[in-house]
């Protein structure tokens, strides 16, 4: 399924992850505690694996000029 969506055009993907995050949202609205959860360990898993040197990061500015450049070319 995820395969068949990557190969929708930019706007028909566009739409389905604004529907997909809607769905999320409704979610949190019904849990919002199980919701904070989630992101709590989300965020503990990524700050052991930055401890443990699995992960460097990468720099905001560097994310930034990605995503600009890619918005860019659509």
């Amino acid at each position: 399924m995820l395969r068949e969506a990557l190969t929708l055009p930019v706007n028909e993907r566009a739409d389905v992850a604004a529907e997909l995050l809607a769905s999320l949202d409704d979610a949190a609205a019904e849990n919002p505690a199980e919701v904070e959860a989630a992101w709590a360990a989300e965020i503990e898993k990524r700050a052991r694996r930055v401890i443990g040197g699995e992960s460097a990061g990468v720099p905001w500015e560097d994310v930034r000029r990605r995503a600009e450049a890619e918005l860019r070319k659509q």
